[in-house]
């Protein structure tokens, strides 16, 4: 069985021809020595590069995990509470939700909070905790941002009730090392916690303790994920385009880009894969959207939404192309029962896996969108699991950066994101913003 990310670009050779993959050629090769080297735009926060290695060395951080872990066995703890934004809870819940179907076994449940302001979801959850047995991770590197703050006043509140002066032993907090709100608080409170890495950006931190902490908690291996994003290092650390994935992959998205397809529709027939397209989405959208550049990642799941979104992908503007992502193998047995007493016209299915279905239902849509004008790239890993997707999540990192500095941007900022914050903090009246919140309102009343 084939061990790497692998890719199917037979949909898409109408983008690659010899002589534009050899004008790219020269900027793959800069952009892979900038991050090698860390010598490119943004290379302070290129920690991310080799993170696999280090944190599969660093003892002292499994050992104090596995401590925690048999706390939470020992406390009959039977929920998490994670609390985060973007970066900072996108890639767990992507790995969480991936393998929810494919483990032997049941990981601890996970209540989100802290990811958006929806009041009703909020109360909601923090009802059917007042009757769980909890520990709660909070991620921050600042303890400032707003959505994650609001979200642990509410559970530190409910927690002290609950549980006493004891709730301190509850908390985790994953934060700057020495600076920043929840840092101050956890020294004042005695929680346990954990750093955020200063060289590592919040889209790029999954594979650090941002993203790990949570996962061991929960009863994923870490020492799997780790090993496959690890073993992916070396299967694109190579200058060769025909034996390097990334190159190929970043290759045919800025070709497809020159060619007047803008936009990047990540598919899968694998729901279960949501949230990974939700983290592809933030990794692909920050890393790359600056200057008035940039492919916008915008996603899809099937076979779902073949019967919402179907006709536009066939028949709507050209102006996108599709990355299907694909496992190679199910490993799934379920078949569908012969019914000859029903006259709903599947009989001809009888006796087949679903799983089947699904591969030929796969193959047959990228035709079909081919067909209609879509470039299709496939990315397939062997089958689901901890090892595999964190050789894809890798992949998918390396390939982001090497893209971003092909743009001639930085990958690892987000300027972008602080114009909504800004206008919120002085709309709400936070101190300092008091000029803004004056325009802003002029401009709210003119409108």
């Amino acid at each position: 069985m084939n061990d790497k990310v692998k890719l199917d670009l037979s949909l898409a050779k109408e983008l690659l021809q010899e002589k534009d993959i050899n004008q790219l050629l020269p900027y793959l090769s800069h952009a892979q020595k900038n991050i090698i080297e860390r010598s490119g735009l943004g290379n302070e926060f290129l920690g991310w590069v080799d993170l696999p290695e280090r944190m599969l060395n660093d003892k002292k951080f499994f050992s104090e995990l596995e401590e925690i872990k048999n706390e939470i066995k020992n406390n009959n703890v039977d929920t998490l509470v994670m609390i985060g934004i973007g970066g900072s809870y996108m890639g767990t819940r992507a790995i969480i939700e991936a393998l929810r179907y494919y483990l032997p076994y049941e990981s601890l449940p996970i209540v989100y909070l802290g990811h958006h302001l929806e009041a009703a979801y909020i109360e909601k959850q923090l009802k059917i905790l007042e009757n769980s047995n909890y520990y709660t991770i909070v991620i921050s590197k600042s303890g400032t941002t707003t959505e994650p703050a609001i979200a642990f006043r509410l559970i530190r509140e409910q927690m002290k009730n609950k549980y006493g002066e004891q709730y301190s032993k509850r908390v985790i907090t994953i934060t700057d090392e020495k600076k920043g709100a929840l840092r101050k608080l956890s020294v004042e409170e005695g929680y346990r916690s954990f750093i955020v890495p200063d060289n590592v950006g919040g889209r790029y931190s999954v594979l650090s303790p941002v993203g790990l902490v949570p996962l061991y908690l929960a009863g994923i291996d870490i020492n799997e994920l780790l090993s496959g994003a690890n073993s992916q290092r070396s299967d694109i650390f190579i200058d060769d385009w025909s034996e390097n994935a990334a190159f190929q992959y970043v290759t045919t998205r800025h070709l497809a880009y020159q060619k007047g397809k803008p936009i990047e529709m990540l598919t899968s027939f694998y729901p279960s894969l949501f949230y990974l397209a939700e983290w592809w989405k933030q990794l692909y959208g920050e890393s790359e959207g600056k200057n008035n550049l940039g492919i916008l990642p915008v996603s899809a799941m099937f076979t779902t939404d073949l019967h919402s979104l179907g006709q536009y992908i066939q028949d709507g503007l050209r102006v996108f192309f599709e990355t299907i992502i694909s496992l190679e193998n199910q490993f799934n047995t379920l078949t569908i029962p012969s019914s000859r007493d029903v006259d709903d016209g599947m009989e001809f299915l009888a006796n087949k896996r679903i799983s089947e279905i699904n591969q030929i239902a796969e193959s047959a849509t990228a035709i079909a969108h081919h067909d209609g004008g879509v470039p299709v790239i496939k990315i397939s890993i062997p089958y689901m699991s901890v090892y595999y997707l964190g050789k894809l999540l890798y992949f998918f990192e390396y390939a982001c950066a090497l893209s971003g500095y092909c743009f001639g941007i930085n990958p690892f900022d987000q300027p972008g994101v602080e114009a909504y914050k800004n206008n919120m903090y002085a709309l709400l009246g936070k101190p300092g913003y008091e000029e803004l919140a004056m325009q802003l309102k002029e401009k709210i009343n003119n409108l």
